[in-house]
């Protein structure tokens, strides 16, 4: 049986290690070089991003008999064109999706927001450091709206990552580079040496190291921005 798998994210490479445990050929589509050191070995990899005509092309060819996408909760767009591509192809389709962490302890707590710009908005309006932990594409949003002096980042250590730090006008101290997951100690550091007052987040889970970047936070009494999770087509 041959499965492609779309996503670098945990549960794309645990899905890839599961179906080579079953002794199926696996292929991983993912965007970066980067995102494919971290698949186990053993899985074949596509690198590049798609737009619906070639991945549709791209799936016609290999032929698989299932499409998995564990794509990030956050990537819309890519689920909606995956799922369009297996559907016109008459190919099983299955979408692994993300658990929602729903710590009641924190859930509550936090300031949400429906998006990077009300979460860019409601950032600005916060006194003293703000940490985004949103990744860098959206990083222009924030960076049109809050100082440079008191914005600091953390991003993937990726050339893509530093050139939108960069275009972004960030400063180049305020740019931390590096690869999670992060304990919820080495968060709770990092807040005290940039003196952070306001955190950003996306709700994308504990995967994402949601409840370890938003309790050390709070603790400190650290403003906690928190971006919904977009709602997916159920069908």
């Amino acid at each position: 049986m041959k499965t492609i798998i779309f996503g670098g994210t945990t549960e794309g490479r645990e899905q890839a290690a599961l179906a080579l445990a079953r002794g199926e050929s696996v292929l991983v589509s993912v965007t970066s070089e980067y995102a494919r050191q971290f698949l186990p070995e053993g899985a074949a990899c596509h690198i590049g991003a798609l737009d619906e005509a070639a991945m549709k092309a791209w799936i016609a060819a290999e032929r698989p008999e299932r499409v998995i996408d564990a794509t990030h909760p956050f990537a819309v767009r890519a689920t909606q064109t995956i799922r369009a591509c297996a559907d016109a192809l008459h190919i099983p389709y299955v979408r692994i999706e993300r658990a929602a962490d729903r710590h009641e302890d924190w859930r509550d707590a936090v300031t949400w927001a429906g998006n990077s710009e009300e979460a860019a908005a409601l950032a600005a309006l916060c006194a003293g450091n703000i940490l985004l932990t949103t990744g860098s594409h959206t990083l222009s949003v924030y960076a049109k709206v809050i100082e440079p002096e008191r914005l600091f980042v953390r991003v993937l250590p990726t050339h893509q990552a530093l050139d939108l730090c960069a275009a972004a006008g960030m400063v180049q101290s305020h740019v931390i580079a590096m690869q999670g997951p992060f304990s919820r100690e080495f968060n709770a550091a990092l807040y005290d040496q940039l003196r952070i007052r306001t955190m950003v987040s996306k709700d994308s889970g504990q995967p994402g190291g949601v409840a370890d970047k938003v309790l050390p936070a709070l603790e400190r009494g650290i403003d906690v921005v928190m971006i919904e999770r977009p709602k997916e087509d159920k069908r």
